[in-house]
């Protein structure tokens, strides 16, 4: 059973804040009456870590852990899965076997997959995160960024993948720890919107374009 609206979750990077922004969303979007239920088909993190994407993502569903992400797909060690994979001496890692073994509950009204690091980063040993993203036919993409250095390029150049692998697909980017106080962070975002790139801050402002509206968030081509 797939959900109404299915979102994939994407970073510019890792540990850009992926899980606490799709937690803030999910939490905004479940007040307002919605069925809402994640998915994270595969995760890594230090075996010292006291809680993981998962837990947190379960929590704010109030789902069980072991259905966002199951107990054979999380990896003590933080490398990329494919990568903490092999130096654990688990099995290969297969994208088929990912998609699979996502399971939805009944009469859910918006679903989010969370992946791993950036578009391109390793989630299995024959794909990355974006592959995972087409493999499930998402409605649409948030794309978390910084909003300080660096983040025009890293928008961008993440922007183009997404774009190339999922065409007609609306995407929004989500800029972090933006702090309106801050000169760098206001011109990036306005800079980013002269581009026609749908970048947002407010929590309420992601829920609306993902939810309430379809969003167009891919710079034109060249």
């Amino acid at each position: 059973m797939r959900p109404n609206k299915l979102i994939g979750i994407l970073g510019t990077h890792t540990e850009v804040g992926k899980t606490f922004v799709t937690c803030q969303w999910l939490g905004h979007v479940r007040s307002q009456g919605l069925r809402v239920a994640a998915r994270k088909p595969v995760q890594s993190f230090a075996a010292s870590d006291t809680t993981t994407d998962a837990s947190q993502l379960a929590a704010i569903t109030g789902e069980h852990e072991d259905d966002v992400c199951p107990l054979h797909r999380r990896y003590k060690l933080a490398l990329a899965p494919p990568m903490a994979a092999d130096l654990l001496q688990c099995r290969r890692i297969a994208l088929a076997d990912l998609v699979s073994e996502i399971r939805w509950p009944i009469a859910i009204d918006v679903g989010v997959v969370e992946t791993v690091g950036g578009p391109l980063s390793p989630a299995a040993h024959d794909g990355d995160s974006l592959d995972l993203l087409c493999a499930l036919a998402v409605d649409a993409v948030v794309l978390v960024a910084d909003a300080g250095l660096g983040t025009l390029n890293a928008v961008r150049l993440s922007l183009h993948r997404i774009a190339d692998a999922l065409p007609n697909v609306p995407i929004v980017v989500y800029l972090n720890r933006f702090d309106v106080d801050s000169e760098l962070h206001r011109l990036n975002l306005a800079w980013l919107r002269s581009l026609n790139i749908h970048a947002v801050t407010i929590i309420a402002e992601l829920s609306s374009a993902l939810v309430d509206r379809a969003v167009v968030a891919q710079e034109p081509a060249a």
